[in-house]
């Protein structure tokens, strides 16, 4: 499942950003995702949602917009109608490269500008707005205090976000073209509304506007404590849950086959793995010959939280594989295990603090394994499954001498 860059042009002939999450699997369909006003394609609720939906068989294209992110162009230049120029531009990269995209998904005036776009997309067959205002002009009111200024200089520096901006008046009254209801009464697309009641960006008032315009079908989820970026990960990852089960309804999954570019996926050996830079921080993307996983830090510690940490993974595969060995030799003597639980957890101790190690000046790691086997089980079952654990392919590998050997290739 790569992460493939896609480049593409806008109207003016500069170069937007992308990043393209594929399922490792059959491709169900492909997505399209537009951003917060001000934010990027690397938006961690973006993201996560992005990869979760890979994960569930639905090829996401995410981008920077003009002036925005990785993306060409002066922000000061852009404004929403030059934004439903740049999803255009996206829809018909997929459409030339891969396939046309049958979802439209946006976040906050993301959200406005797929339900501005949808209709000029004919093979777009669900819409998904999260946090969105009903229309463009709701973001009016971020400006109010310099739109004074702009009736005497061309431009002003405005701060969104904690972020300084230099926008236009043309910027403005770009939004006022953009004041009405009537597209989303006549979107003839399936549409589901994601808002939180305590969203203090855009009101869910907005939430029950798109849905009072909208002609069924429309479907309405609360995101109940949520706030407007979803900066908890559970909210963006229940918006993935939701959203793929009820486009599954409305997504078409006998398209063609899918055209790809192989070099852009390193060819993975059996038995090795290659890990690639995700972003510039703790992203991480895990390639096996047939699988891909994400690998990240907390946000705590400066990641994205969109994976599993290091050490997670290597008590995930301490764990797994104690998992199979017990279920594999339970299987073969016939052993009435019904259920395996395994619990996993990592530390380190100084050395003097353990009896069974020589004494040092050092700490040493120590993974606790508790194990559950649920069953008809006897005493003399429960020890030997307990010895059989101990056998594990990666419990030897982690207690054996292990040679690491490391050599810089061009």
């Amino acid at each position: 499942m790569p992460r493939i860059q896609a480049v593409f042009q806008n109207a003016q002939g500069e170069s937007l950003s992308g990043l393209l999450e594929m399922p490792s699997g059959a491709i169900k369909s492909y997505a399209l995702f537009a951003h917060c006003f001000t934010c990027s394609k690397d938006n961690p609720a973006a993201a996560r949602i992005a990869l979760a939906l890979a994960d569930r068989g639905i090829a996401v294209l995410r981008f920077d917009f003009t002036g925005l992110g990785n993306s060409q162009g002066d922000f000061s230049n852009t404004n929403f109608s030059s934004n439903l120029q740049d999803l255009l531009a996206a829809a018909r990269y997929l459409e030339q490269h891969y396939a046309a995209p049958a979802l439209l998904i946006g976040h906050s005036l993301g959200g406005a500008a797929v339900l501005a776009v949808a209709q000029e997309l004919p093979q777009v067959n669900a819409v998904v707005t999260i946090g969105a205002p009903a229309t463009a002009a709701h973001v009016k009111h971020l400006f109010a205090g310099s739109y004074r200024e702009l009736q005497n200089q061309p431009s002003v520096q405005v701060e969104l976000a904690g972020r300084s901006f230099k926008i236009k008046r043309q910027f403005i009254d770009d939004l006022e073209k953009y004041n009405s209801v009537e597209h989303i009464g006549a979107l003839k697309k399936a549409l589901l509304i994601f808002h939180s009641p305590v969203d203090d960006v855009v009101s869910i008032d907005e939430a029950g506007r798109i849905f009072t315009a909208a002609k069924h079908p429309k479907s309405f989820v609360s995101l109940d404590h949520a706030d407007h970026l979803l900066s908890n990960p559970e909210d963006s990852h229940y918006v993935a849950e939701v959203l793929s089960a009820w486009a599954s309804r409305y997504l078409k999954t006998d398209q063609a086959p899918v055209k790809t570019d192989g070099a852009l996926r390193p060819t993975v050996e059996a038995g090795s793995v290659i890990v690639r830079e995700y972003d510039k921080k703790f992203t991480r993307e895990i390639l096996t010959p047939r699988h891909r996983l994400i690998s990240d830090e907390p946000i705590a510690l400066g990641g994205a939280d969109l994976g599993l940490n290091p050490y997670e993974l290597l008590l995930a595969a301490l764990g797994s594989c104690t998992s199979m060995t017990l279920r594999m030799y339970a299987n073969h003597k016939q052993i009435d295990l019904q259920d395996i639980t395994v619990e996993l957890h990592h530390s380190r101790i100084h050395a003097e603090d353990c009896s069974d190690c020589e004494k040092q000046k050092t700490q040493i790691n120590v993974i606790t394994r508790a194990i559950q086997l649920n069953g008809n089980l006897n005493d003399q079952q429960r020890a030997r499954l307990l010895e059989i654990a101990n056998q594990c392919p990666v419990h030897k590998t982690l207690q054996s001498k292990i040679q690491i050997e490391t050599n810089l290739i061009d």
